[in-house]
C-alpha cells in the first residue's frame, strides 16, 4: 500500500495529478481515516490535507507512522500544530502562489462595494436603466485612505495595489515592518479610526479570532468599509452585522464566514454587502501552483530533502 494518504474535496484535475504523482489512498473526511484497516493507517508517513475542517491529535493518533502534513492553502488554522510539534510531525502549505488571486479579490471586493457594481449590473439586466433611467450615483474609492490588517505576503500585496489608486496606505501587524513610508498602528482600533476601508488580511487561528472586534468596526465609522479575505473567525461576525443593519458602517466585500458555506442568513438580506464564495485562490492557474506545491513538499519529504515550505 501507499505511503501517502489524500484527505479532502480534491478536484478531477487535483486528483489525476495526485494520483499520477503519490499514488495516495484517498478519503473525504477525517472521521474515513478511522474506517481504513489498521495496517494500511499504519503504513501512512505523510498526508496532503485539503479543507478547513479540524485535524487535530485525535485524527494524527490514527496515523502512527505520519511524519508530514502537507496543507493545500496558505492558511493552516484547521491543523493543530501544536498536536503535529508533540508528535515529530512537520506542517507545510503552499504560500506565494496565491497571493496575487486574492490580492486582487480584495481589490475587486473593495471596487465593487464602492461603486454598486452588483447593483448596477442587476439594474440593466432587469431592464430599469431603459424603463428607469440611470443607476444611482456611487461612491469614489481611488484617494482614500486603506487600512490593513496584517501585512504579511498577501496584506503586502493588496497595500502595493491600492497605492496604484493614488491611496493613502495604514496598516496594523504584531510589529512595524519596513514599508515605503506606510503608517504603522499597533492597535487595529486606532487604524479603523484612522482609514476609510479595512481590508483584513490576517492569518486564521485562535489568536486572531475577533481581532476585528465590535470596537474596531464602530471606529471605522458610518462611511467604512469593510473587506475581508482570510478566515471568518477574524471578525466579530455578530457585530459585523449589526453594524451593516444598522448603518453603521457603508458597507462590505466579504470572501470568508463563520459556519461556511452555511452562512448566517442575516447577510442574504442585506443590500450593502458584496457576497464571495470562499474563492480568493479561485482561479486554474494558482490552484494549479498549489496542487503542485502541495504534491512537491509530499515528495521531498518520502525523498529524504528539505522541505520547500515547512510551517513548524
Amino acid at each position: 500500500m501507499t505511503q501517502v494518504l489524500a484527505l479532502g474535496n480534491y478536484s478531477d484535475t487535483d486528483q489525476a495529478a495526485l494520483k499520477r504523482d503519490l499514488d495516495p489512498v484517498f478519503v473525504k473526511t477525517a472521521s474515513d481515516i478511522a474506517a481504513l484497516p489498521e495496517k494500511d493507517r499504519s503504513r501512512i508517513t505523510a498526508l496532503a490535507f485539503m479543507g478547513h475542517h479540524p485535524f487535530s491529535g485525535g485524527e494524527m493518533h490514527l496515523l502512527p507512522n505520519l511524519g508530514l502534513i502537507a496543507n493545500y492553502g496558505v492558511g493552516y488554522d484547521a491543523i493543530d500544530v501544536s498536536a503535529a510539534d508533540a508528535r515529530g510531525i512537520k506542517v507545510t502549505n503552499t504560500p506565494d502562489v496565491l497571493n496575487d488571486d486574492v490580492a486582487d479579490l480584495a481589490v475587486a471586493l473593495l471596487i465593487a462595494q464602492g461603486r454598486q457594481m452588483i447593483p448596477a449590473s442587476e439594474w440593466v439586466s432587469s431592464g430599469n436603466w431603459a424603463a428607469k433611467g440611470n443607476f444611482a450615483l456611487a461612491r469614489k474609492i481611488s484617494g482614500g485612505r486603506a487600512g490593513i490588517v496584517g501585512l504579511g505576503r498577501i496584506g503586502r500585496a493588496i497595500a502595493d495595489r491600492l497605492t496604484g489608486f493614488d491611496m493613502e496606505i495604514h496598516y496594523s501587524s504584531r510589529r512595524e515592518k519596513d514599508t515605503p513610508g506606510w503608517t504603522y498602528h499597533a492597535d487595529p482600533v486606532s487604524l479603523a479610526e484612522a482609514v476609510d476601508y479595512l481590508i483584513v488580511a490576517l492569518v486564521g487561528g485562535p489568536e486572531t479570532e475577533n481581532h476585528v472586534s465590535k470596537d474596531v468596526i464602530a471606529a471605522l465609522g458610518p462611511c467604512g468599509i469593510i473587506v475581508n479575505i482570510s478566515r471568518g473567525s477574524t471578525i466579530d461576525e455578530a457585530a459585523l452585522l449589526d453594524a451593516l443593519e444598522n448603518g453603521a458602517i457603508a458597507g462590505a466585500g466579504l470572501d470568508v464566514f463563520l459556519n461556511e458555506p452555511a452562512i448566517d442568513p442575516r447577510f442574504l438580506k442585506l443590500d450593502n454587502v458584496v457576497l464571495q464564495p470562499h474563492q480568493g485562490s479561485a482561479t486554474v492557474e494558482t490552484r494549479t501552483a498549489m496542487g503542485q506545491l502541495q504534491r512537491d513538499n509530499v515528495s521531498a519529504f518520502l525523498n529524504g530533502k528539505a522541505l520547500l515550505t515547512p510551517v513548524n
